[in-house]
C-alpha cells in the first residue's frame, strides 16, 4: 500500500500539499483527462471479484444440490474491494472538508500545516476537542469568533444580531415547548433538525412577535449575559436575508469544528440557497455632479417644514454628508473603509487601503489603490484638520449618513425612478431612487460608471477592492448593452 497525498491549490494564490493518512495500492490509483480536457488524479474501485475459485464454487453448488436446496451462486465483495471502497469514501469526505473549510475562512490557505491540520483533524477528532469546561455557550462563541477573526464593526454587527435572534429562539422553544423547557442551541448537540426549526422560525419572529407580545418582550430584556445588545425593533426577514443568516451560522460551526470546539457538523446535507439580487443600479456622472454642485443652503430654505422636520439634521451637517458621498463616489469604498482613511493612507495622490470586509468574508487581503481625482483632493483640502480624531472627514453615524444621503437626493432633485428588487417578496418594482439611496450607492457609482467606461473586471478591481472573479461584476455586465450602442453609432 502506498499513501495518497493531497495537493489543494488554486492558480497562483496558493499551492499547498500534505499526507492525507490514507493508504491504496499503486495498481487502483489512476491518472486520466476528462472531456473537458482537465487532468485528473484519484482511486478507481477495482471490479468484484469471487472469494471462492471455481472448483470450490462447483463443490459447494454440487452438494447443496444433492441436499435438496436450491442457491444462486453470487459474486461478492472481496476484503479487497471493500478496503478500497471505503477508502475512496474517506478520500471523498476529506476532500469535502477541505473545501468546505476554504470557503469558510480563505485567508488561512497560505502553507501546507494548514492542510495536514484539516486531515489530521479528521482522522483523530478527538485528538482536538476542548473539554466541555473550557467551552463556552454559543453566545460566547460568536464573540470568540468575532474577536478571533478581528471583524470589522460592521461585519461584526451582522454577527451578533444573528447571535441575538438565536437567543430569542432558544427562549421561545423553552416557553412554548413543553417537553423541551431546558432546550439551549448547544453547538455539541444541534441537529439538522435544529437548523430547520430555526430557519422557520427567522422567517416567522415578526408574526410571532405580535402573536406573543408579552414574551418577546421577556425574550429581548432576559438576554443571556454574552449577547451584545442592540435595537429592539423585530423586521420582517426576506428570503435572501435568510439565506445569508444560514450561511453565517455554518460559518460559525466550521470556525467551532476547526478550534476543536465540536466535532459536530449539523449543516452537513444541507442546502442553503443562493441569495437573488437585482442588477445595481447607480447614478450617472453628471448626477453625482449635480449634487455636488447644488447649493443646499439655498434649497434647504425652499423646503417645506415637513421634508425639515423629518430630516432632523441642520443644514451644515447635511453640507458635510454631501461632500462625504460625492468623496465616496470618487473612490469608491465602503463606508465601514471610508471611517477609517486618514492622511497616512494617501501617497503620491494615490489612496491605499486594505478593504476590510473583503478580509473579514475569507478572501485573500488585498490592496485597493486608487489615483485621487482632483475633485476628491480639493474635498480632502477642505475638510483637512476638522475631525477630532484625524481622520479625512467628520463622520455622523451610519444610520444618519444614510438618512442625510435621502435628503440630499431630494433636494438635489436626483429623483428619478429605479427598479429594485423587493428584499421580503422576491418581485421587482419601480421605487424613486431618493427613497432608496445610500451610502452603499457611491460604491456602486464608482464601479458602475468605471465599468461603463472600462469593461475590465480586474483593472477596476485594483481600485474598488474586489478579489479577482468578484460576482458583482457579473451583474455589471447586463449594463454592457448600452456601451454596445454606443459602439454601434459610432459606427453608424
Amino acid at each position: 500500500m502506498s499513501e495518497v497525498l493531497i495537493r489543494f491549490y488554486q492558480g497562483t494564490k496558493f499551492n499547498t500539499r500534505a499526507k492525507s493518512g490514507i493508504f491504496v495500492s499503486p495498481q487502483f490509483f489512476e491518472y486520466y483527462i476528462d472531456r473537458d480536457k482537465t487532468e485528473k488524479l484519484g482511486v478507481k474501485i477495482p471490479g468484484h471479484i469471487t472469494t471462492a475459485t471455481s472448483e470450490k464454487a462447483k463443490r459447494l453448488h454440487y452438494v447443496l444440490r444433492q441436499s435438496g436446496t436450491v442457491v444462486v451462486l453470487q459474486r461478492l465483495e472481496t476484503p479487497d474491494v471493500k478496503y478500497h471502497r471505503e477508502q475512496l469514501a474517506k478520500l471523498n469526505e476529506l476532500k469535502k472538508l477541505i473545501v468546505e473549510s476554504y470557503e469558510s475562512n480563505r485567508d488561512k490557505i497560505m502553507s501546507s500545516d494548514w492542510l495536514q491540520l484539516i486531515v489530521d483533524k479528521y482522522h483523530d477528532p478527538t485528538k482536538y476537542e476542548i473539554k466541555p469546561e473550557n467551552k463556552g455557550s454559543f453566545f460566547e462563541l460568536v464573540e470568540e469568533y468575532i474577536e478571533k477573526r478581528q471583524l470589522a464593526d460592521s461585519h461584526a454587527r451582522v454577527f451578533r444580531v444573528l447571535s441575538r435572534a438565536i437567543a430569542r429562539f432558544q427562549g421561545f422553544v423553552r416557553s412554548t415547548d413543553k417537553d423541551k423547557s431546558d432546550y439551549e442551541f448547544d453547538i455539541d448537540k444541534v441537529t439538522r433538525d435544529d437548523i430547520e426549526r430555526l430557519t422557520s422560525y427567522l422567517r416567522n419572529e415578526k408574526k410571532l412577535s405580535e402573536d406573543y407580545p408579552k414574551l418577546f418582550k421577556k425574550l429581548i430584556n432576559d438576554y443571556p449575559a454574552a449577547v451584545k445588545k442592540g435595537h429592539n425593533r423585530l423586521e420582517e426577514r426576506g428570503e435572501n436575508t435568510i439565506i445569508k443568516m444560514r450561511t453565517r451560522l455554518k460559518s460559525l460551526f466550521l470556525f467551532f469544528y476547526e478550534e476543536g470546539l465540536t466535532t459536530n457538523r449539523p449543516f452537513d446535507g444541507v442546502k442553503i440557497g443562493t441569495a437573488k439580487v437585482g442588477t445595481p443600479y447607480y447614478i450617472t456622472i453628471d448626477e453625482r455632479n449635480k449634487i455636488a454642485e447644488t447649493n443646499l443652503e439655498e434649497k434647504w430654505k425652499t423646503m417645506d417644514e415637513d421634508f425639515k422636520k423629518k430630516c432632523k439634521m441642520p443644514i451644515q451637517t447635511l453640507i458635510t454628508c454631501r461632500d462625504i458621498f460625492v468623496f465616496q463616489c470618487l473612490i469608491g469604498c465602503r463606508v465601514s473603509d471610508l471611517i477609517k482613511l486618514t492622511p497616512e493612507h494617501i501617497n503620491n495622490g494615490i489612496l491605499v487601503y486594505t478593504p476590510h470586509k473583503t478580509k473579514d468574508e475569507g478572501d485573500e487581503s488585498i490592496q485597493a489603490r486608487v489615483p485621487l481625482h482632483a475633485k476628491a483632493q480639493e474635498l480632502i483640502k477642505k475638510y483637512k484638520g476638522v475631525d477630532k480624531m484625524g481622520r479625512l472627514f467628520p463622520f455622523i453615524t451610519a444610520q444618519k449618513y444614510n438618512d442625510a444621503i435621502k435628503a440630499i437626493f431630494t433636494m438635489a432633485g436626483v429623483t428619478r425612478n429605479v427598479e429594485v428588487r423587493n428584499p421580503l417578496t422576491g418581485e421587482n418594482e419601480i421605487r424613486p431612487i431618493n427613497e432608496i439611496a445610500s451610502s452603499h450607492l457611491a460604491r456602486r457609482t464608482f464601479v458602475g460608471n468605471a465599468y461603463f467606461k472600462v469593461s475590465d473586471p480586474n483593472l477596476i478591481g485594483k481600485m474598488s477592492g474586489h478579489v479577482d472573479g468578484s460576482k458583482a461584476f457579473k451583474r455589471y455586465r447586463k449594463i454592457e448593452d448600452e456601451t454596445l450602442k454606443n459602439v454601434i453609432d459610432m459606427i453608424g
